[in-house]
């Protein structure tokens, strides 16, 4: 099928805070692994087997099918393969989500540390739900099995690997205790690609360009691009159910070229009810259980950063890429579209901490070494953390310029605003 109509929709923006004067010193590693995260989350779906000859149909008309898309019953098989061009993160970025370090009151299970291991290499997740109450994203590796469960207003987390299970309860407000349940983790097809969607506007060009057939389905293909230049970002991909309008595959492709930077789907889906017993689970005798509520008391007690986002991450997630970012106080967005920056000053001014002040482990050092590039300027020196999707400078006087635009048009922002 040729490509057909594109379309404009209307963006929207989300806001970017800066956390504790301790969690501020890795803003910028954390940042990057939190947009990395949130970008994943595109759930879909691998296996192309041809392309099905399917009735024409406009972007304006393909983005209201997902929109009007109803299908909340689904299990399967989900493949992720990311290549952010940065090192390998395992548990070392959940270490910088939670402030740095560990304390008394983390678990193995901690769904914080384990989801940003979703950031690199390839990973296949079960996944399960029946209604908005009820959700199971499972990850599979050759030794063991992370499950993610909401069934009601009961969250578990459970690692068969270390035998540790984090459990939260959903308050009466509907917010849980602790971490989010699995409709928030970034492996949901729907509510990742409106995420996407909602980074379009007049800056961006939506088309649909052919069809596909997907872990047995048809499906068209929706693609998403920036219509200006400098953007880190080529393109989004995501191939659409043609009968239901779910999203089945997702595929993003860097401005610089080479193999996707993301490329996740669904290799097996079923629309039918999942059985019952999938949002069931009883710890197995002998697990450490961590209670969310514990835990919070613990860090507080610790002095660490509790649970949640990402200091500095927050609104720099799928949605927030295009949009750009609502300022608070301390942040403001230079330019806009997917060339969008967001200006973040960090609490008292304090910049990346150093070896010589004994306030980095071992191997975060390493981590943000592998990540950084000194630069200098007229806004004086810094460092500029590098990834195929999203760069950011930090200012060694407290400033931090983060967008997915080049290294280049960070140090130009900085420059313009000193």
């Amino acid at each position: 099928m040729a490509p057909n109509d594109s379309v404009e929709t209307n963006g929207g923006t989300r806001g970017t805070a800066v956390g504790r004067r301790k969690a501020a010193r890795y803003i910028v590693p954390v940042a990057v692994a939190g947009v990395a995260a949130a970008t994943i989350g595109l759930v879909p779906a691998l296996a192309s087997t041809g392309d099905p000859d399917l009735p024409k149909i406009t972007a304006q008309q393909l983005i209201e099918k997902i929109a009007a898309s109803d299908a909340q019953q689904f299990s399967g098989t989900v493949k992720i393969s990311t290549d952010l061009g940065i090192p390998s993160l395992g548990g070392l970025a959940g270490s910088f989500a939670q402030g740095g370090g560990s304390g008394k009151g983390d678990s193995g299970a901690d769904p914080q540390k384990k989801m940003t291991e979703l950031t690199s290499g390839t990973h296949t997740l079960r996944v399960a739900a029946d209604g908005p109450d009820k959700q199971r994203v499972s990850i599979l590796d050759s030794a063991a099995e992370y499950s993610l469960i909401r069934n009601g207003d009961q969250v578990w987390a459970y690692d068969s690997g270390s035998n540790e299970a984090y459990h939260a309860t959903e308050d009466g407000s509907g917010k849980k205790a602790g971490h989010p349940a699995p409709e928030s983790v970034p492996t949901t097809p729907k509510a990742l690609a409106e995420q996407v969607l909602k980074a379009a506007g007049p800056t961006t060009s939506v088309t649909v360009d052919g069809t596909a057939r997907v872990a047995g389905r048809d499906a068209y293909k929706l693609v998403v691009k920036p219509r200006q230049s400098g953007s880190t970002i080529g393109s989004f991909t995501v191939a659409v159910d043609a009968k239901n309008g779910v999203p089945l595959k997702f595929t993003l492709l860097a401005s610089s070229g080479g193999k996707a930077v993301v490329d996740a789907g669904f290799t097996k889906v079923d629309f039918g009810k999942p059985a019952a017993s999938s949002f069931t689970f009883t710890p197995p005798k002998g697990t450490k259980v961590t209670e969310a509520d514990d835990a919070k008391a613990q860090r507080k007690t610790d002095g660490d950063k509790g649970p949640g986002m990402f200091p500095g991450a927050e609104g720099l997630g799928a949605g927030g890429l295009g949009a750009g970012a609502e300022g608070g106080k301390d942040t403001k967005v230079i330019g806009e579209g997917w060339n969008a920056i967001a200006e973040i000053r960090t609490p008292g001014g304090i910049g990346l901490p150093s070896k010589a002040s004994g306030d980095v482990p071992a191997e975060a050092q390493q981590f943000l070494d592998a990540l950084g590039d000194k630069v200098s300027g007229k806004f004086g020196s810094g460092t500029v953390f590098k990834t195929r999707l999203v760069n950011a400078l930090m200012t060694d006087d407290g400033k931090v310029y983060v967008g997915a635009v080049t290294p280049d048009a960070l140090v130009k922002a900085a420059n313009d605003a000193a």
